[in-house]
Formats: C-alpha cells, sequence, structure tokens
C-alpha cells in the first residue's frame, strides 16, 4: 500500500509530457528535450524519472525505477528514526511538600529532561490549601532552579484553577549551563588555588649555586666585590 502511494508521486517515462527537463546526475545537470531524456533512458536500459515537478523545468534522473524507490523509502526510514518523540512528563506536588518527596520528584524530573522529554510541574491546592499559593509558587521557583543545568523555563509559575503550573523543557546539547551552586563552587575552588600557590611561593627558598667555572654570576660576584673595596679606600 505505501509503494503503490509512493509510485503515484512520481510521474516517470511517458507519463512526463512537458517539452523539456533538466536532467541531474554525479557529472552535474543539464537540459535536455524530453525526446531526447526518454531516448538516453531507454539507451542507458533505465527509467526516467520526474523527482521536481514544480521547478522550470522540471528535474529528473535516470535511474531503475525500483532502485529509486527503494532509495526514498529508505530515506524516510533513516529521518523516522532520528526523529525524537517529545513527551510531557507531569510532576506532581502539594503545597506542602517535605524535602524526601520533593528530592524524589527533582530526581525523576532530571531524568525525564536528560532523556528530552519536556516536564509540566503543578502543586495541587485542594480546599483550603489554596491560601498558601505563594508557597506553591516558591516551591516551583526552586524546582526550576535546581532543573536549570538540564531544563529551561517555558514559563514562569501560572496558577489555572487550583492547580498552578510549571512548564520546563529540556535543554540542547551544547546549551548546559551550570548552577548557581556549581558556579560558587568552581570560583571558591579556584580561589582556594591561587592562595595555595602564593603561600607556596613565599615559603619557598630559592638556592642559587655560583658556577664552579666563572661565567656571569661569578664575574656580577667580583665586579660587586672590587666596587665595595673600591669604596672602602676612597673612605
Amino acid at each position: 500500500m505505501k509503494n503503490d502511494k509512493m509510485k503515484q508521486q512520481y510521474r516517470i517515462n511517458e507519463q512526463i509530457r512537458v517539452r523539456e527537463v533538466r536532467i541531474v546526475g554525479d557529472d552535474g545537470s543539464s537540459v535536455v528535450p524530453t525526446r531526447d531524456a526518454l531516448n538516453m533512458a531507454r539507451e542507458q536500459g533505465v527509467d526516467l524519472v520526474e523527482i521536481s515537478p514544480n521547478a522550470n523545468p522540471p528535474v529528473c534522473r535516470l535511474i531503475d525505477y525500483s532502485k529509486f524507490l527503494y532509495q526514498q523509502k529508505k530515506r524516510q526510514k533513516e529521518m523516522k528514526a532520528k526523529q525524537v518523540k517529545v513527551e510531557v512528563k507531569e510532576i506532581r506536588f502539594g503545597p506542602q511538600t517535605d524535602e524526601h518527596d520533593y528530592q524524589f520528584k527533582l530526581k525523576h524530573a532530571k531524568e525525564f529532561l536528560e532523556e528530552g522529554n519536556k516536564v509540566r510541574a503543578y502543586v495541587f491546592f485542594r480546599g483550603r490549601s489554596i491560601l498558601f499559593k505563594e508557597q506553591g509558587e516558591v516551591l516551583l521557583l526552586r524546582f526550576a532552579n535546581d532543573l536549570e543545568e538540564v531544563g529551561k523555563v517555558e514559563g514562569m509559575p501560572s496558577l489555572e484553577g487550583k492547580k498552578m503550573f510549571l512548564y520546563l523543557a529540556p535543554k540542547k546539547a551544547g546549551e548546559k549551563k551550570k548552577s548557581q551552586q556549581a558556579r560558587d563552587r568552581e570560583a571558591a575552588e579556584a580561589e582556594a588555588k591561587e592562595a595555595k600557590k602564593a603561600q607556596a611561593a613565599e615559603e619557598k627558598d630559592i638556592d642559587v649555586e655560583m658556577p664552579a667555572n666563572g661565567g656571569l654570576f661569578a664575574n656580577a660576584k667580583i665586579s660587586a666585590d672590587a666596587l665595595k673595596k673600591l669604596q672602602e679606600t676612597e673612605e
């Protein structure tokens, strides 16, 4: 059934009834009368396949039609395999979610985002708990902040009926951003490293040995001694 639909997409050989066509191949392209293109196809034992009917003139290839359909089917299959199906995963909180439950849901949300899915987190207010909507908003903002390395906020927390929603989308490759905690930690480590290096430089005792056979350091020492004696003589 799929092959029949694909066959209907392309005109071949005598079905192509325009005056001229553009033949494309590995060695380039050329515009020729359709009659000549059909003769070329017969001589080569292949088909004249119209691959771009809206071009001016229409673009065709000289190729075995069965082989052409196989290539098209294979290309569509590869493109379909590359397409990632994005799902929206839900994470539900109460306005007074405890820390253990929060960390458990945070872990799952991180996994969802790393797999390329979106996350819809929401706080459900039951009955009089709607009075704690500010507390729910703070919880969702903390949730977004804790996931900023793997997810980006698509909209600030918004109240819809008895639910306050927050939407997160996965970050693309190369878009990963370090959390503020990670940046602060790296800055502290770099500062400690520099301080340690400076302290080591201060404590290091640098000894310079005089060359046994003279040299620049020996000459510098002799010149200094001679200058000292000269000053003593003048005094």
